[in-house]
C-alpha cells in the first residue's frame, strides 16, 4: 500500500488533539530528567504542607526538552489554575496587570522566552515577585500618580533557552532554579514507546531502537521532537514502526 504524503504546513484537523493526548497528566508520567523532577516533587510535597504557593522557579535549556510541560503538570499537582504568556507578548506593563490581577491564591503564571522581557516589565515584576504588589500608573506627565495593589500570593514560572541573557536581579527572584538536559537514547526509547500506545500504533523492539537513534541524530536528543515523529507515523492507517528494509 502506497504511503500517504503529508506536504501542507497548515494544522491538520486531529493533531490538536494528538498533542494532548501525548501530554503526560501527571509528573510522574514525565519521562527523563530525573533530578528535575525528583526537585520539583519535594518542592510541591513541602507546599502542600505549608499551605502555600511554591517558590517561583525557572526552567531554562534548549527546546523542545519539556518546560511547558512540567510548567503545566506542576499546575495539576498543585490543583491550581495556570496562565501561560511569552516575553515577545508583553509590550507594556498594564499587558501583565490583567493577569497578576487575575490570579487566586497558589495560582501560576507561566512566562516563556522570559529572557525577552522588556526592561521595563522585568522593574514592574520585582515588587510582584517579592511583596506580591504592583503600582499601577493612573496619570502622566508632571502629575502623574500611582496605585498600589495588593496581588495574591502566586508562583511565577519562567522559561528560557538563553539562561546568560537573564539579568542577575531576574534570576536572583527565582527561588527554583533547574535546567533540563539532552535526553538520553533510553529515555527516546521511552517516549517513543509511550506515543506509540497512546496512538495505538504497532512498535516493535528494532523500529522503535531505530526511530530513537534517528531522533537522537536528527533532533539533538529532544523528548518533544521524538513524540512528533510517532505524530507523523501516525498519520497513515495501520503503519507500525518497524526498521525499513536495507537499500539494494
Amino acid at each position: 500500500m502506497a504511503r500517504a504524503e503529508i506536504t501542507t504546513p497548515d494544522a491538520l484537523e486531529n493533531e490538536r488533539l494528538t498533542d494532548a493526548a501525548l501530554r503526560p497528566s501527571r509528573l510522574d508520567e514525565f519521562v527523563g530528567q530525573a533530578k528535575v523532577k525528583e526537585s520539583l516533587q519535594i518542592a510541591i510535597d513541602a507546599a502542600k504542607q505549608r499551605k502555600e504557593p511554591l517558590d517561583h522557579a525557572l526552567f531554562f535549556g534548549p527546546p523542545g526538552l519539556g518546560k511547558t510541560t512540567l510548567a503545566l503538570l506542576m499546575a495539576k499537582e498543585l490543583d491550581v489554575n495556570i496562565r501561560t504568556t511569552s516575553g515577545p507578548v508583553l509590550e507594556r506593563p498594564g499587558d501583565l496587570v490583567g493577569m497578576l490581577t487575575g490570579l487566586k491564591p497558589g495560582d501560576i503564571l507561566f512566562i516563556d522566552e522570559v529572557h525577552r522581557l522588556r526592561p521595563a516589565l522585568e522593574e514592574f515584576l520585582y515588587p510582584a515577585m517579592e511583596e506580591f504588589r504592583v503600582d499601577v500608573r493612573i496619570a502622566d506627565g508632571p502629575h502623574a500618580q500611582t496605585l498600589p495593589m495588593q496581588l495574591e500570593r502566586f508562583t511565577l514560572i519562567g522559561a528560557t533557552t538563553r539562561f546568560g541573557l537573564l539579568t542577575p536581579p531576574l534570576r536572583a527572584r527565582f527561588g527554583l532554579v533547574e535546567r533540563l538536559h539532552y535526553y538520553p537514547p533510553d529515555d527516546l526509547v521511552q517516549i517513543i514507546t509511550r506515543s506509540a500506545g497512546i496512538l495505538g500504533v504497532g512498535a516493535d523492539a528494532a523500529g522503535v531502537a531505530t526511530s530513537a537513534a534517528a531522533a537522537a541524530r536528527r533532533a539533538s536528543r529532544t523528548g518533544s521532537s521524538s513524540a512528533c515523529a510517532i505524530t507523523r507515523r501516525s498519520a497513515p492507517a495501520e503503519e507500525s514502526l518497524r526498521p525499513s528494509p536495507p537499500r539494494p
